[in-house]
């Protein structure tokens, strides 16, 4: 096969994803560009020598409804790798979901993983993640991907776990942060977030279309936004009876 470009479309509002694709990426050895997904991006058809890495978080068992509009502004007809990554509870129908999704724009999946991070919600489920380990398991993802596009004369689709009646079900709502006394209105979350939520001339709010994405949260200066407390609380205990036994990554090749 001729020699590729690696192309990594990113949806990382807390930034966890992006670790995990990074890994991804230096494991294939290709030169890469990054596409971020926090912003729209431009539509554009990749060339058949670049291999396109989609890499998500996982919100309620699916991909994120922004991030799946803003990967169909991305085509082509050569190679994909999908990775999800969620937080210790299950990643559900959300790789699955992220295939069908870069298939309908032409590329063929041909290798996908799935992998554990920080929840973006309550951070000390899966405290640390993606750890040294999960990083080394993401390398190896990139590097026996491009094992098989090199070794292969006809690009395969891989199999991955899911049920196609996801399409029949509405993805649940995003919780929304808010700003507490400790908000100066520096507009920083207004900047960050990746739908508009926040109005930039007043950053203290929080619009409906919020996706609970917590873009907001991680980059606050002042540390002044957080989701409700009695909100936080009822997440944690929910998220604690569910997600005790840490989770590894998981390859499909």
């Amino acid at each position: 096969m001729m020699e590729m470009k690696c192309v990594a479309a990113v949806f990382s509002p807390t930034g966890t994803t992006a670790k995990v694709a990074a890994a991804v990426a230096e494991g294939t050895s290709l030169p890469v560009r990054t596409v971020d997904l926090c912003r729209q991006p431009e539509e554009e058809t990749l060339d058949d020598g670049e291999l396109l890495l989609a890499a998500v978080p996982v919100y309620g068992g699916r991909v994120p409804a922004v991030a799946k509009e803003r990967l169909k502004n991305l085509h082509g007809r050569g190679p994909a790798i999908a990775v999800a990554v969620y937080g210790n509870r299950a990643y559900e129908d959300a790789l699955l979901e992220l295939k069908d999704t870069l298939t309908e724009n032409g590329f063929t999946v041909v290798a996908a993983g799935a992998f554990i991070a920080e929840h973006n919600m309550v951070r000390s489920i899966a405290a640390g993640r993606p750890d040294e380990s999960d990083l080394q398991k993401a390398g190896e993802l990139g590097e026996k991907a491009r094992k098989k596009l090199d070794d292969c004369k006809e690009l395969k689709a891989v199999e991955v776990p899911g049920d196609p009646g996801y399409r029949d079900k509405k993805p649940g709502g995003g919780m929304a942060p808010h700003a507490g006394s400790k908000c100066v209105r520096c507009g920083a979350c207004a900047d960050a977030c990746p739908v508009n939520a926040i109005p930039k001339d007043a950053p203290e709010k929080t619009e409906k279309n919020c996706i609970g994405c917590m873009r907001c949260v991680s980059i606050c200066p002042q540390k002044a936004r957080d989701l409700p407390a009695p909100v936080k609380m009822a997440v944690a205990g929910m998220l604690k009876a569910k997600c005790g036994r840490p989770l590894q990554p998981e390859l499909f090749l």
